[in-house]
């Protein structure tokens, strides 16, 4: 964990609000902070070791591998978003989404996949994946690399930031390469949601799915639509399940087409908190 992505996660925002004599003391105490947490940081983990010694986890469900790993994606989970200093062994709800990822994955467990996650944090729910899908290869972005805490020969780790439509084309042109399952679990603000489907869509195989996870944020959160504005991705995806147009100033007529054109089916699902999207790709 680099001091920059310490500072941004856990301190800009309350730096913007401090008054002066605040501003100050966060500038001579934050280097302190950071080392103090820096040190509590968990350490990398080996994910090619873990395999070797802990075979039987690839007979586990999602739900296992998710709690196992420490995935919100599952049934229960320790807040991995605290400081490393004010870490809890609490077991919170997660939001439920294992049951939905098995119905579509489970029947691709063997299977040789390429698959690709944006927004992986600290690559808790990369580890389930690597567990659950045997065989696959997995390629892990997040805008803060830096926190990722696993490695292995089957796993890639690189920066993007998918608020940024040159991001996402980069990603797309960079050696061509397709992927069987696309997981966007990254920010949710209304345009990276919008641009990141309809940019990636592209690299996305025949056949192969798209996941949007906590799809209606932009509908309930203000943070993550300050302006309100409207399609949100889930309108936009109800107009098309039923057979309307519609009209974002983040999609061009050409993603809008070649989405049209290459879509087979949308189904949309309530987790615990939020809802979840899985787009399948003819």
């Amino acid at each position: 964990m680099k001091y920059q992505t310490f500072v941004k996660i856990y301190y800009s925002h309350r730096i913007i609000k401090a008054n002066f004599i605040r501003k100050i003391f966060y500038k001579i105490a934050l280097p302190l902070f950071y080392f103090i947490n820096k040190i509590l940081y968990p350490k990398v983990k080996n994910l090619d070791d873990i395999e070797k010694k802990k075979q039987e986890l690839f007979d586990k469900d999602l739900d296992y591998l998710f709690n196992y790993f420490n995935s919100d994606k599952g049934s229960k989970f320790i807040n991995q978003y605290l400081k490393p200093i004010n870490f809890s062994t609490k077991l919170i709800d997660g939001h439920n989404y294992h049951k939905y990822y098995e119905n579509y994955l489970s029947e691709l467990r063997s299977k040789n996949m390429e698959v690709l996650e944006i927004g992986s944090f600290k690559g808790n729910a990369v580890a389930a994946f690597f567990f659950y899908l045997k065989k696959s290869k997995i390629y892990s972005a997040d805008i803060f690399p830096d926190l990722y805490l696993y490695k292995s020969n089957r796993i890639e780790n690189f920066f993007i930031d998918n608020s940024k439509k040159e991001d996402l084309e980069a990603l797309v042109n960079e050696g061509n390469r397709k992927y069987d399952l696309i997981i966007e679990d990254a920010g949710h603000y209304l345009k990276d949601q919008i641009i990141t489907l309809f940019i990636l869509f592209k690299s996305l195989k025949k056949g192969g799915l798209y996941v949007v996870e906590d799809l209606d944020f932009p509908d309930t959160r203000k943070d993550m639509n300050l302006h309100n504005e409207k399609p949100t991705l889930k309108n936009i995806l109800e107009k098309i399940k039923n057979n309307e147009d519609f009209k974002s100033r983040y999609v061009l007529d050409k993603e809008k087409l070649y989405f049209l054109s290459n879509l087979e089916s949308i189904d949309i699902f309530n987790g615990k908190y939020n809802q979840i999207a899985f787009i399948k790709k003819k």
